[in-house]
């Protein structure tokens, strides 16, 4: 009984912030690390809920592991880090989440692990879930510990071709890896992650971090091949021929525009132009900063949008805006990076919709004409509708438009030749097992679901991995 109301005793604390002034001269991260202390205090708020024993009885219960879509070990790895036993919160920490160190920092645990522990509910707040997985895992690879990637596992023979190394791709990696498969993983990109690379800013996320788990898995026997990309119909057969199977994890590669005149204008970027631009620059593959001295408006209001903002002004652009059609309460990304991106500097225009680009006669970016709108009435969803005030244009005067829309699917090429079916919206059309239409391909994360998250990508990888190796007749 005692340990259940050490909630009530022990105030809730997150990850501590650099100061914003500190943070917007660099791109290193803008949270600290939870330290020994803080870990071993605030995993004794946890309540230690019997997930197993309520998950499947009807009533309205909610918990941290079904709040995530992997049903991570929640309560046993913080039990064992409250215990000091690193080593076996470490193995129950990655039994069933490929990179529980990358998600513990990017994924949104207010809405999903942390939204659904038992206390969150309560005026004490959740148990800082996210945090504590990054810390224990920290912990132990300082302790030398290393991830399984099947390294002391006999090789079967079967031989699996990934698709994209984003989280689908490396989550379907490394369990197939654990169950003695040999793995060839293909990327476009000069360098793997796909969007935990190139599409994350360094602020949220150390790329090292991201490297290490690839260079472990290629220590364990992955090959990584670099800039391959699948160009053609006669490449996923040739591929088709020389594997047992075959994942697709392409993510949601094409960035949506805003259907505004003269929106092909030079200083218009979608904004994984200006992401990539940014990360480069931080692996110092170029040091030239195209918005440097800028004038910069960021259209949306999402993460993307807020990476966007934070983004331009760590590249010394001389104003900062993001204009957003709706308020502040309505933004469908995270609040506190919202608060973030104020603390730095930026300046929000609510209740704002683009609607033409003004150029000069080059066509360059000279600012951009917008409406104020409103909200008026439900509709059917229950959300109010989106009104424009007539005649209320004026102008944001800009030297750079960034477009943080959101993603799209692409339907490439090779997918008819292969047998690949899609959905309306180039989404590729899986059954419950990621399997698509082509029985030796499957497939999952953003090019099947749509844009959406890192871990329900890893998700998706998992169980992908998990129904060929019951084609194959292995287990881990």
């Amino acid at each position: 009984m005692q340990r259940k109301k050490q909630y009530l005793k022990i105030k809730k604390e997150t990850p501590r912030k650099r100061e914003a002034d500190e943070r917007v001269i660099d791109f290193h991260p803008t949270y600290h690390l939870f330290s020994k202390e803080e870990a071993d205090t605030q995993s004794l708020r946890c309540i230690k809920c019997p997930v197993d024993l309520l998950k499947d009885m009807s009533g309205d219960f909610s918990f941290c592991r079904t709040g995530c879509p992997l049903e991570n070990k929640i309560p046993l790895w913080i039990e064992a880090t409250k215990n000091g036993d690193i080593k076996k919160a470490f193995e129950l920490s990655n039994e069933v989440s490929p990179f529980p160190e990358i998600l513990g920092m990017v994924c949104p645990h207010d809405v999903l692990c942390q939204g659904g522990c038992t206390i969150s509910k309560t005026e004490s707040g959740s148990v800082s879930i996210g945090a504590i997985e990054v810390y224990l895992n920290e912990q132990a690879f300082k302790m030398g510990l290393k991830p399984d990637y099947g390294q002391n596992k006999d090789r079967t023979g079967k031989k699996v071709a990934v698709i994209g190394s984003g989280p689908a791709g490396m989550s379907c990696a490394t369990f197939l890896l654990r169950a003695g498969v040999e793995v060839d993983m293909f990327e476009k990109s000069d360098r793997p992650g796909g969007l935990l690379t190139y599409g994350i800013p360094n602020f949220k996320i150390k790329k090292d971090v991201i490297l290490r788990r690839f260079g472990w898995m290629q220590e364990a026997g992955m090959n990584l091949h670099l800039n391959s990309d699948i160009k053609d119909s006669q490449q996923l057969k040739n591929m088709l021929d020389e594997y047992d199977a075959i994942f697709v994890g392409l993510g949601a590669p094409s960035s949506r525009g805003a259907r505004m005149k003269n929106e092909d204008s030079h200083g218009v970027y979608h904004v994984m132009d200006i992401l990539k631009h940014a990360q480069k620059r931080v692996f110092e593959d170029f040091y030239e900063s195209i918005l440097e001295d800028k004038h910069v408006v960021v259209i949306g209001g999402g993460d993307s949008a807020m990476d966007a903002v934070r983004t331009s002004v760590r590249m010394n652009a001389k104003s900062v805006r993001c204009a957003y059609r709706r308020d502040q309460a309505n933004m469908p990304g995270s609040q506190k990076e919202v608060i973030n991106a104020k603390e730095e500097g930026v300046l929000f225009e609510f209740y704002t919709a683009p609607k033409e680009v003004v150029v000069d006669k080059g066509r360059h970016v000279k600012g951009m004409i917008c409406q104020k709108t409103h909200l008026g009435e439900p509709d059917a969803s229950g959300r109010r509708k989106l009104e424009v005030i007539e005649g209320s244009d004026f102008e944001l005067e800009c030297d750079v438009i960034i477009l943080a829309l959101g993603f799209d699917n692409v339907e490439f090429p090779w997918y008819d030749d292969a047998q690949i079916n899609t959905g309306r919206w180039g989404d590729i059309l899986v059954n419950e097992e990621k399997r698509t239409s082509n029985k030796r391909v499957y497939a999952g994360g953003d090019a099947v679901r749509g844009a959406d998250l890192a871990v329900t990508a890893a998700a998706d990888g998992r169980l992908a991995a998990l129904s060929m190796m019951q084609d194959f007749g292995l287990t881990l």
